[in-house]
């Protein structure tokens, strides 16, 4: 189920992104790699029938997750207190292409004009907000089930 609620997750970025026209912003794409990743370890995890190998599976998904998480709670601060200078900067990829990877995720997580953007909304909540939603949701839910299977 998680598997599936990330794609459906992604493809509406998608849907965003192709039809509606939002460009995604470099804190959107590393929390869509985040969303690629929780929800492969997810349906890997599903295909799995040792309890130690499906235990392993739920954690990196809750990890997963609570990475997600982070830069999606990050974003959603950067929306709520823009910086005071407003740049747009680079995308990520030239990011990556142009410096060393120590010093383009901190720029990432800075944020830029771009992601301290608010393009769009639903029942007042941005992307970024419903982003983190769904990353503590599943986190959550990997949480629970750790704690079930431990306790059983």
């Amino acid at each position: 189920m998680v598997a599936l609620a990330c794609l459906g997750l992604l493809l509406f970025g998608m849907y965003l992104q192709h039809v509606e026209d939002l460009e995604p912003c470099p804190m959107c794409i590393v929390q869509r790699y985040a969303l690629i990743l929780v929800g492969l370890v997810a349906a890997l995890g599903a295909a799995f029938k040792g309890t130690a190998a499906r235990n392993t599976a739920v954690a990196l998904t809750g990890l997963a997750a609570a990475f997600g998480a982070f830069v999606a709670a990050r974003q959603s601060w950067l929306q709520w207190y823009p910086p005071e200078v407003l740049s747009c900067g680079r995308d990520f990829f030239g990011m990556i292409e142009s410096f060393p990877l120590r010093r383009a995720i901190p720029m990432i997580f800075r944020g830029s004009g771009d992601c301290s953007a608010v393009d769009w909304t639903f029942l007042g909540l941005t992307i970024a907000n419903w982003s983190f939603l769904w990353f503590m949701a599943f986190a959550a839910l990997a949480l629970v089930l750790l704690l079930r299977r431990r306790g059983a």
